[in-house]
């Protein structure tokens, strides 16, 4: 079993930023890869980043350039730094982890870009 918890979220104007943090807990040994989803109101979640065991990433078009995922191995603990925030930046943001077959989610946090 693996827990996160996201922390970071806020409220900020466009052209800002913000960092999240999401800390994992439990059998972490296990996670093959961890990443930030996002979910605006009225619409489906999306994958925004993700970051392997062996710290490859990947991106979602819409903030490559303006997002950074990382890592702290020892901390257990994956971040998300977000620049040049937009308005439509704005959405709850979960963070996943796989530990294959299985996918664990943290509760989520709000983040508002305002314009």
């Amino acid at each position: 079993q693996v827990q996160l918890v996201e922390s970071g979220g806020g409220l900020v104007q466009a052209g800002g930023s913000l960092r999240l943090s999401c800390a994992a807990s439990g059998t972490t040994f296990s996670i093959n890869a961890m990443g930030w989803y996002r979910q605006a109101a009225g619409k489906q979640r999306e994958l925004v980043a993700t970051i392997t065991r062996g710290s490859s990433t990947n991106y979602a078009d819409s903030v490559k350039g303006r997002f950074t995922i990382s890592r702290d191995s020892a901390k257990n603990t994956v971040y998300l730094q977000m620049n040049s925030l937009k308005p439509e930046d704005t959405a709850v943001y979960y963070c996943n982890a796989l530990v294959i077959p299985r996918t664990y989610w943290g509760q989520g946090t709000q983040v508002t870009v305002s314009s």
